[in-house]
């Protein structure tokens, strides 16, 4: 699951992305007191989304103060519609601004991303770095091992070991796997997935269980 540090003194706001985001194995925790925000162990979250009219201290200082002591991922999201303000937060060391209102499917969008290229350049908590399963070339291994892939599985499996624990949509995984049959695309990619499955328990069984179901979502790799 992965772990995000709201600071957002709209609760309400705060409770209807939470809800929206716990569908994609993503956990929301909240603090409407920016001092306690700073407070909760920041180190342990994978990624910040940032309010910037708080009470007690503005949302600039609380970005300077996290980028000074953390290595985090920021998503500034407010209200507030002064360039300055943006240009600022940016400037500062935040990922990313997104302004109020906007549709909770955007903020999940900007967060995949954002998590994929501190995967790739930090070997963030969701990379995973000492992860049984590794990719060279066209050929992927597994403790080790090659496993024997169609081009379709190698592509479904290649991308959930690259966001390995951040569930995948199936629409996001059939777009990449290019390979797939695109008149039954729903049910090819349920059929790769007990394949893949399937290869991944040959030695042991409970590696098959690697690849979990998100009921209404997608697949993520574990």
């Amino acid at each position: 699951m992965t772990n995000i540090l709201m600071i957002e003194d709209d609760a309400e706001f705060a409770e209807l992305l939470s809800e929206y985001l716990l569908q994609y194995d993503i956990k929301v925790t909240n603090f409407e007191d920016p001092y306690l925000g700073l407070s909760a162990g920041v180190k342990k979250y994978d990624l910040l989304i940032l309010d910037l009219t708080l009470p007690g201290m503005d949302g600039l200082e609380v970005c300077e103060e996290v980028v000074e002591k953390y290595d985090i991922p920021i998503i500034i999201s407010s209200a507030r519609s002064d360039i300055n303000d943006k240009v600022n937060g940016l400037a500062l060391g935040a990922d990313d601004y997104l302004p109020k209102p906007y549709d909770p499917k955007e903020m999940y969008a900007r967060i995949v991303s954002l998590l994929r290229r501190y995967s790739k350049s930090n070997s963030s908590k969701i990379a995973t770095p000492q992860s049984d399963f590794e990719i060279q070339g066209d050929t992927l291994y597994f403790k080790r091992q090659p496993l024997s892939l169609t081009p379709a599985e190698f592509e479904v499996l290649s991308l959930l070991v690259k966001h390995q624990g951040i569930t995948q949509s199936r629409e996001q995984i059939i777009n990449t796997a290019g390979t797939m049959s695109i008149d039954s695309q729903g049910k090819s990619l349920d059929v790769i997935i007990s394949k893949i499955r399937t290869k991944l328990g040959i030695n042991n069984p409970d590696d098959s269980k690697r690849i979990q179901a998100v009921r209404g979502v997608g697949y993520k790799l574990v």
